[in-house]
């Protein structure tokens, strides 16, 4: 039977709204294994829980090998002596406070001071960090036998200062470190830019030395398995934890901390970038353009999980000078700026499968933000806009609902007409359909278009750090997690409570009572879902509603009208 039929996809179709939590939950499992037990890697670890890679960490190609053959057989610092303790160096910009240990010259602690660590908060969020238990840095340097990191040691550089500020009315800031030993002098530059995330580290080598001197830049993250604390709800649910890589061939590639456990990474390819990723936040270490690097993944012992990159050979004659230089950004997931720092960094920000919806969702909601300074209010106008634009194809679902509904008698007198004779009740109610017009199957449509388009907006709240603490009216403070009093989900269960009543109720009990339970178990299943998404769905409800009574209203009056007629 064609109507029971309608009713069993309408039933399936919120079923799977219900299906679609259970796979976000599956994708979550998925990207957060739980954790298993290091395997052994051939690695010395330095007493700061650090080590160098090795030009034998990687079984890399011909042309890789041939380039990391002069990092000076590039091996793990000897825990024989302990290496000297380096001095902090405090840097304070605009956006950000970094830490720089003067041992290694690597940045061991990030500050976003435009990121409160949580809401009211005015603590900035801390992104690297070298706590023993979350530890998290950025480390680089030179592969060299003649330094400045050897197989023996880190370089411990020296630095004017113990602390440089940008000052007001400058645009950049530059902290120079220095070393040198036995006529070679590097220095490690970093230039930090006003309103930026990206940090220029770069490395400037004299040899006046006797012989000529080699080696190679690498460049790593390294943290612990230890993801930040979630906030509650389902605001980090499917959100990615873990390394990732870019190369021409493979623009983003997932690196999880599964899969360094099973096998190091070993991958060669030209520019590209390596990166640790986290909800809302990225680091991403870039290598000079055109340079060709090697990838690498590793697991120490104590569970610090690295990803980092080998540049290709690089040699200084006695008397000259080079100088070679790589980028870090640190901070938040804004599309824009990872566009800019390096190309298909922005793929870093996972839409989730209808990413094309949820890029023009944002787009919509960025644009009205703009103008109103509102998110809450961006994505109610922007329901609107939805709605507006499916106005015609919903209003097409509605009448042919509201024809069913007005038909229903005359299918009940059907079935007591013909009884059990399912082939002719069958022709009698196709025939009915095709006199009146009616197509059956045309009510399921405003549901399968809201799913696509629900599935986007939950990744544009859960993924865009624009909408992090981002607060909407009165008792919401924050969008991107669930209402505290639970008020949305239950307006959002109301509302389509009240929509279901519009719609012509299933002929069989059984599903009349699925129906009526849908709106009940949605408003528990969503409860902790972001309450950006449940204001959507509750303004989008409303408005269906709305058109639905408008159209149902309208058809009556025309029905009465041509009985008057008539």
């Amino acid at each position: 039977m064609l109507e029971k039929l309608q009713d069993y996809i309408r039933v399936t179709l919120y079923i799977l709204l219900v299906i679609v939590s259970f796979l976000l939950f599956q994708a979550w499992e998925k990207d957060h294994p739980k954790p298993e037990l290091p395997v052994p890697v051939e690695t010395k670890e330095m007493p700061s829980g650090r080590y160098i890679p090795q030009a034998t960490d990687t079984a890399v190609s011909a042309p890789a090998a041939a380039s990391m053959a002069t990092a000076a057989q590039s091996g793990v610092p000897s825990l024989a002596a302990p290496p000297a303790m380096g001095k902090l160096i405090k840097v304070t910009t605009d956006v950000l406070e970094v830490t720089i240990d003067t041992r290694g010259g690597d940045i061991i602690e990030a500050k976003l001071l435009k990121y409160p660590e949580s809401l009211g908060s005015k603590t900035p969020f801390s992104l690297l960090n070298d706590d023993a238990k979350s530890r998290y840095i950025a480390e680089s340097g030179l592969l060299s036998k003649l330094g400045p990191d050897t197989p023996e040691s880190q370089a411990l550089y020296t630095s004017d200062k113990p602390s440089y500020t940008l000052n007001p009315g400058e645009n950049d800031l530059t902290v120079r470190l220095d070393w040198q030993k036995d006529g070679v002098k590097v220095s490690k530059v970093f230039t930090f830019i006003r309103d930026s995330y990206e940090v220029k580290v770069g490395y400037e080598i004299i040899n006046q030395s006797q012989q000529t001197w080699e080696g190679n830049l690498y460049t790593q993250l390294m943290r612990t398995d230890n993801p930040p604390p979630s906030q509650g709800g389902f605001v980090n649910l499917a959100t990615y934890f873990g390394a990732a890589v870019s190369t021409p061939q493979k623009p983003f590639q997932k690196v999880t901390f599964k899969e360094m456990h099973q096998n190091n990474l070993n991958l060669v390819g030209q520019d590209g970038w390596a990166a640790m990723i986290q909800h809302y936040f990225i680091t991403a270490w870039i290598p000079p353009k055109t340079a060709t690097s090697t990838y690498y993944s590793r697991v120490t012992p104590n569970g610090l999980y690295t990803i980092g990159m080998i540049g290709p050979a690089l040699s200084v004659a006695p008397g000259s000078k080079f100088y070679t230089e790589s980028k870090l950004y640190t901070g938040p997931a804004i599309a824009d700026r990872l566009e800019k720092a390096a190309p298909n960094l922005q793929l870093t920000i996972d839409f989730g499968w209808f990413w094309f919806i949820s890029v023009a969702i944002f787009w919509m909601m960025q644009k009205i933000y703009e103008v109103v300074g509102n998110w809450g209010w961006s994505i109610v106008m922007v329901t609107i806009i939805i709605k507006l634009l499916f106005y015609q194809l919903s209003a097409k679902s509605y009448r042919s609902m509201s024809a069913l509904k007005r038909l229903q008698p005359r299918i009940e007198a059907l079935k007591e007409r013909y009884g059990d004779d399912r082939q002719k009740l069958t022709q009698a109610t196709l025939e009915l359909y095709r006199q009146e017009k009616v197509n059956p199957m045309s009510g399921c449509l405003p549901i399968l278009i809201q799913i696509p388009v629900f599935i986007a907006l939950y990744w544009v709240l859960v993924e865009s750090v624009e909408l992090r603490q981002a607060p909407f009216i009165l008792w919401i403070r924050d969008l991107s997690q669930h209402d505290p009093y639970y008020i949305l989900p239950i307006l959002m269960g109301i509302s389509m409570f009240i929509q279901q009543r519009l719609s012509p109720p299933p002929p069989d009990p059984l599903q009349a009572k699925i129906m009526m339970a849908m709106p009940v178990v949605f408003t528990i299943m969503f409860a902790n879902f972001p309450a950006g998404l449940m204001l959507y769905w509750f303004v989008n409800n409303t408005l269906s509603f709305m058109q639905q009574w408008y159209i149902m209203h309208k058809l009556e009056k025309e029905s009465h009208a041509r009985k008057a007629k008539g």
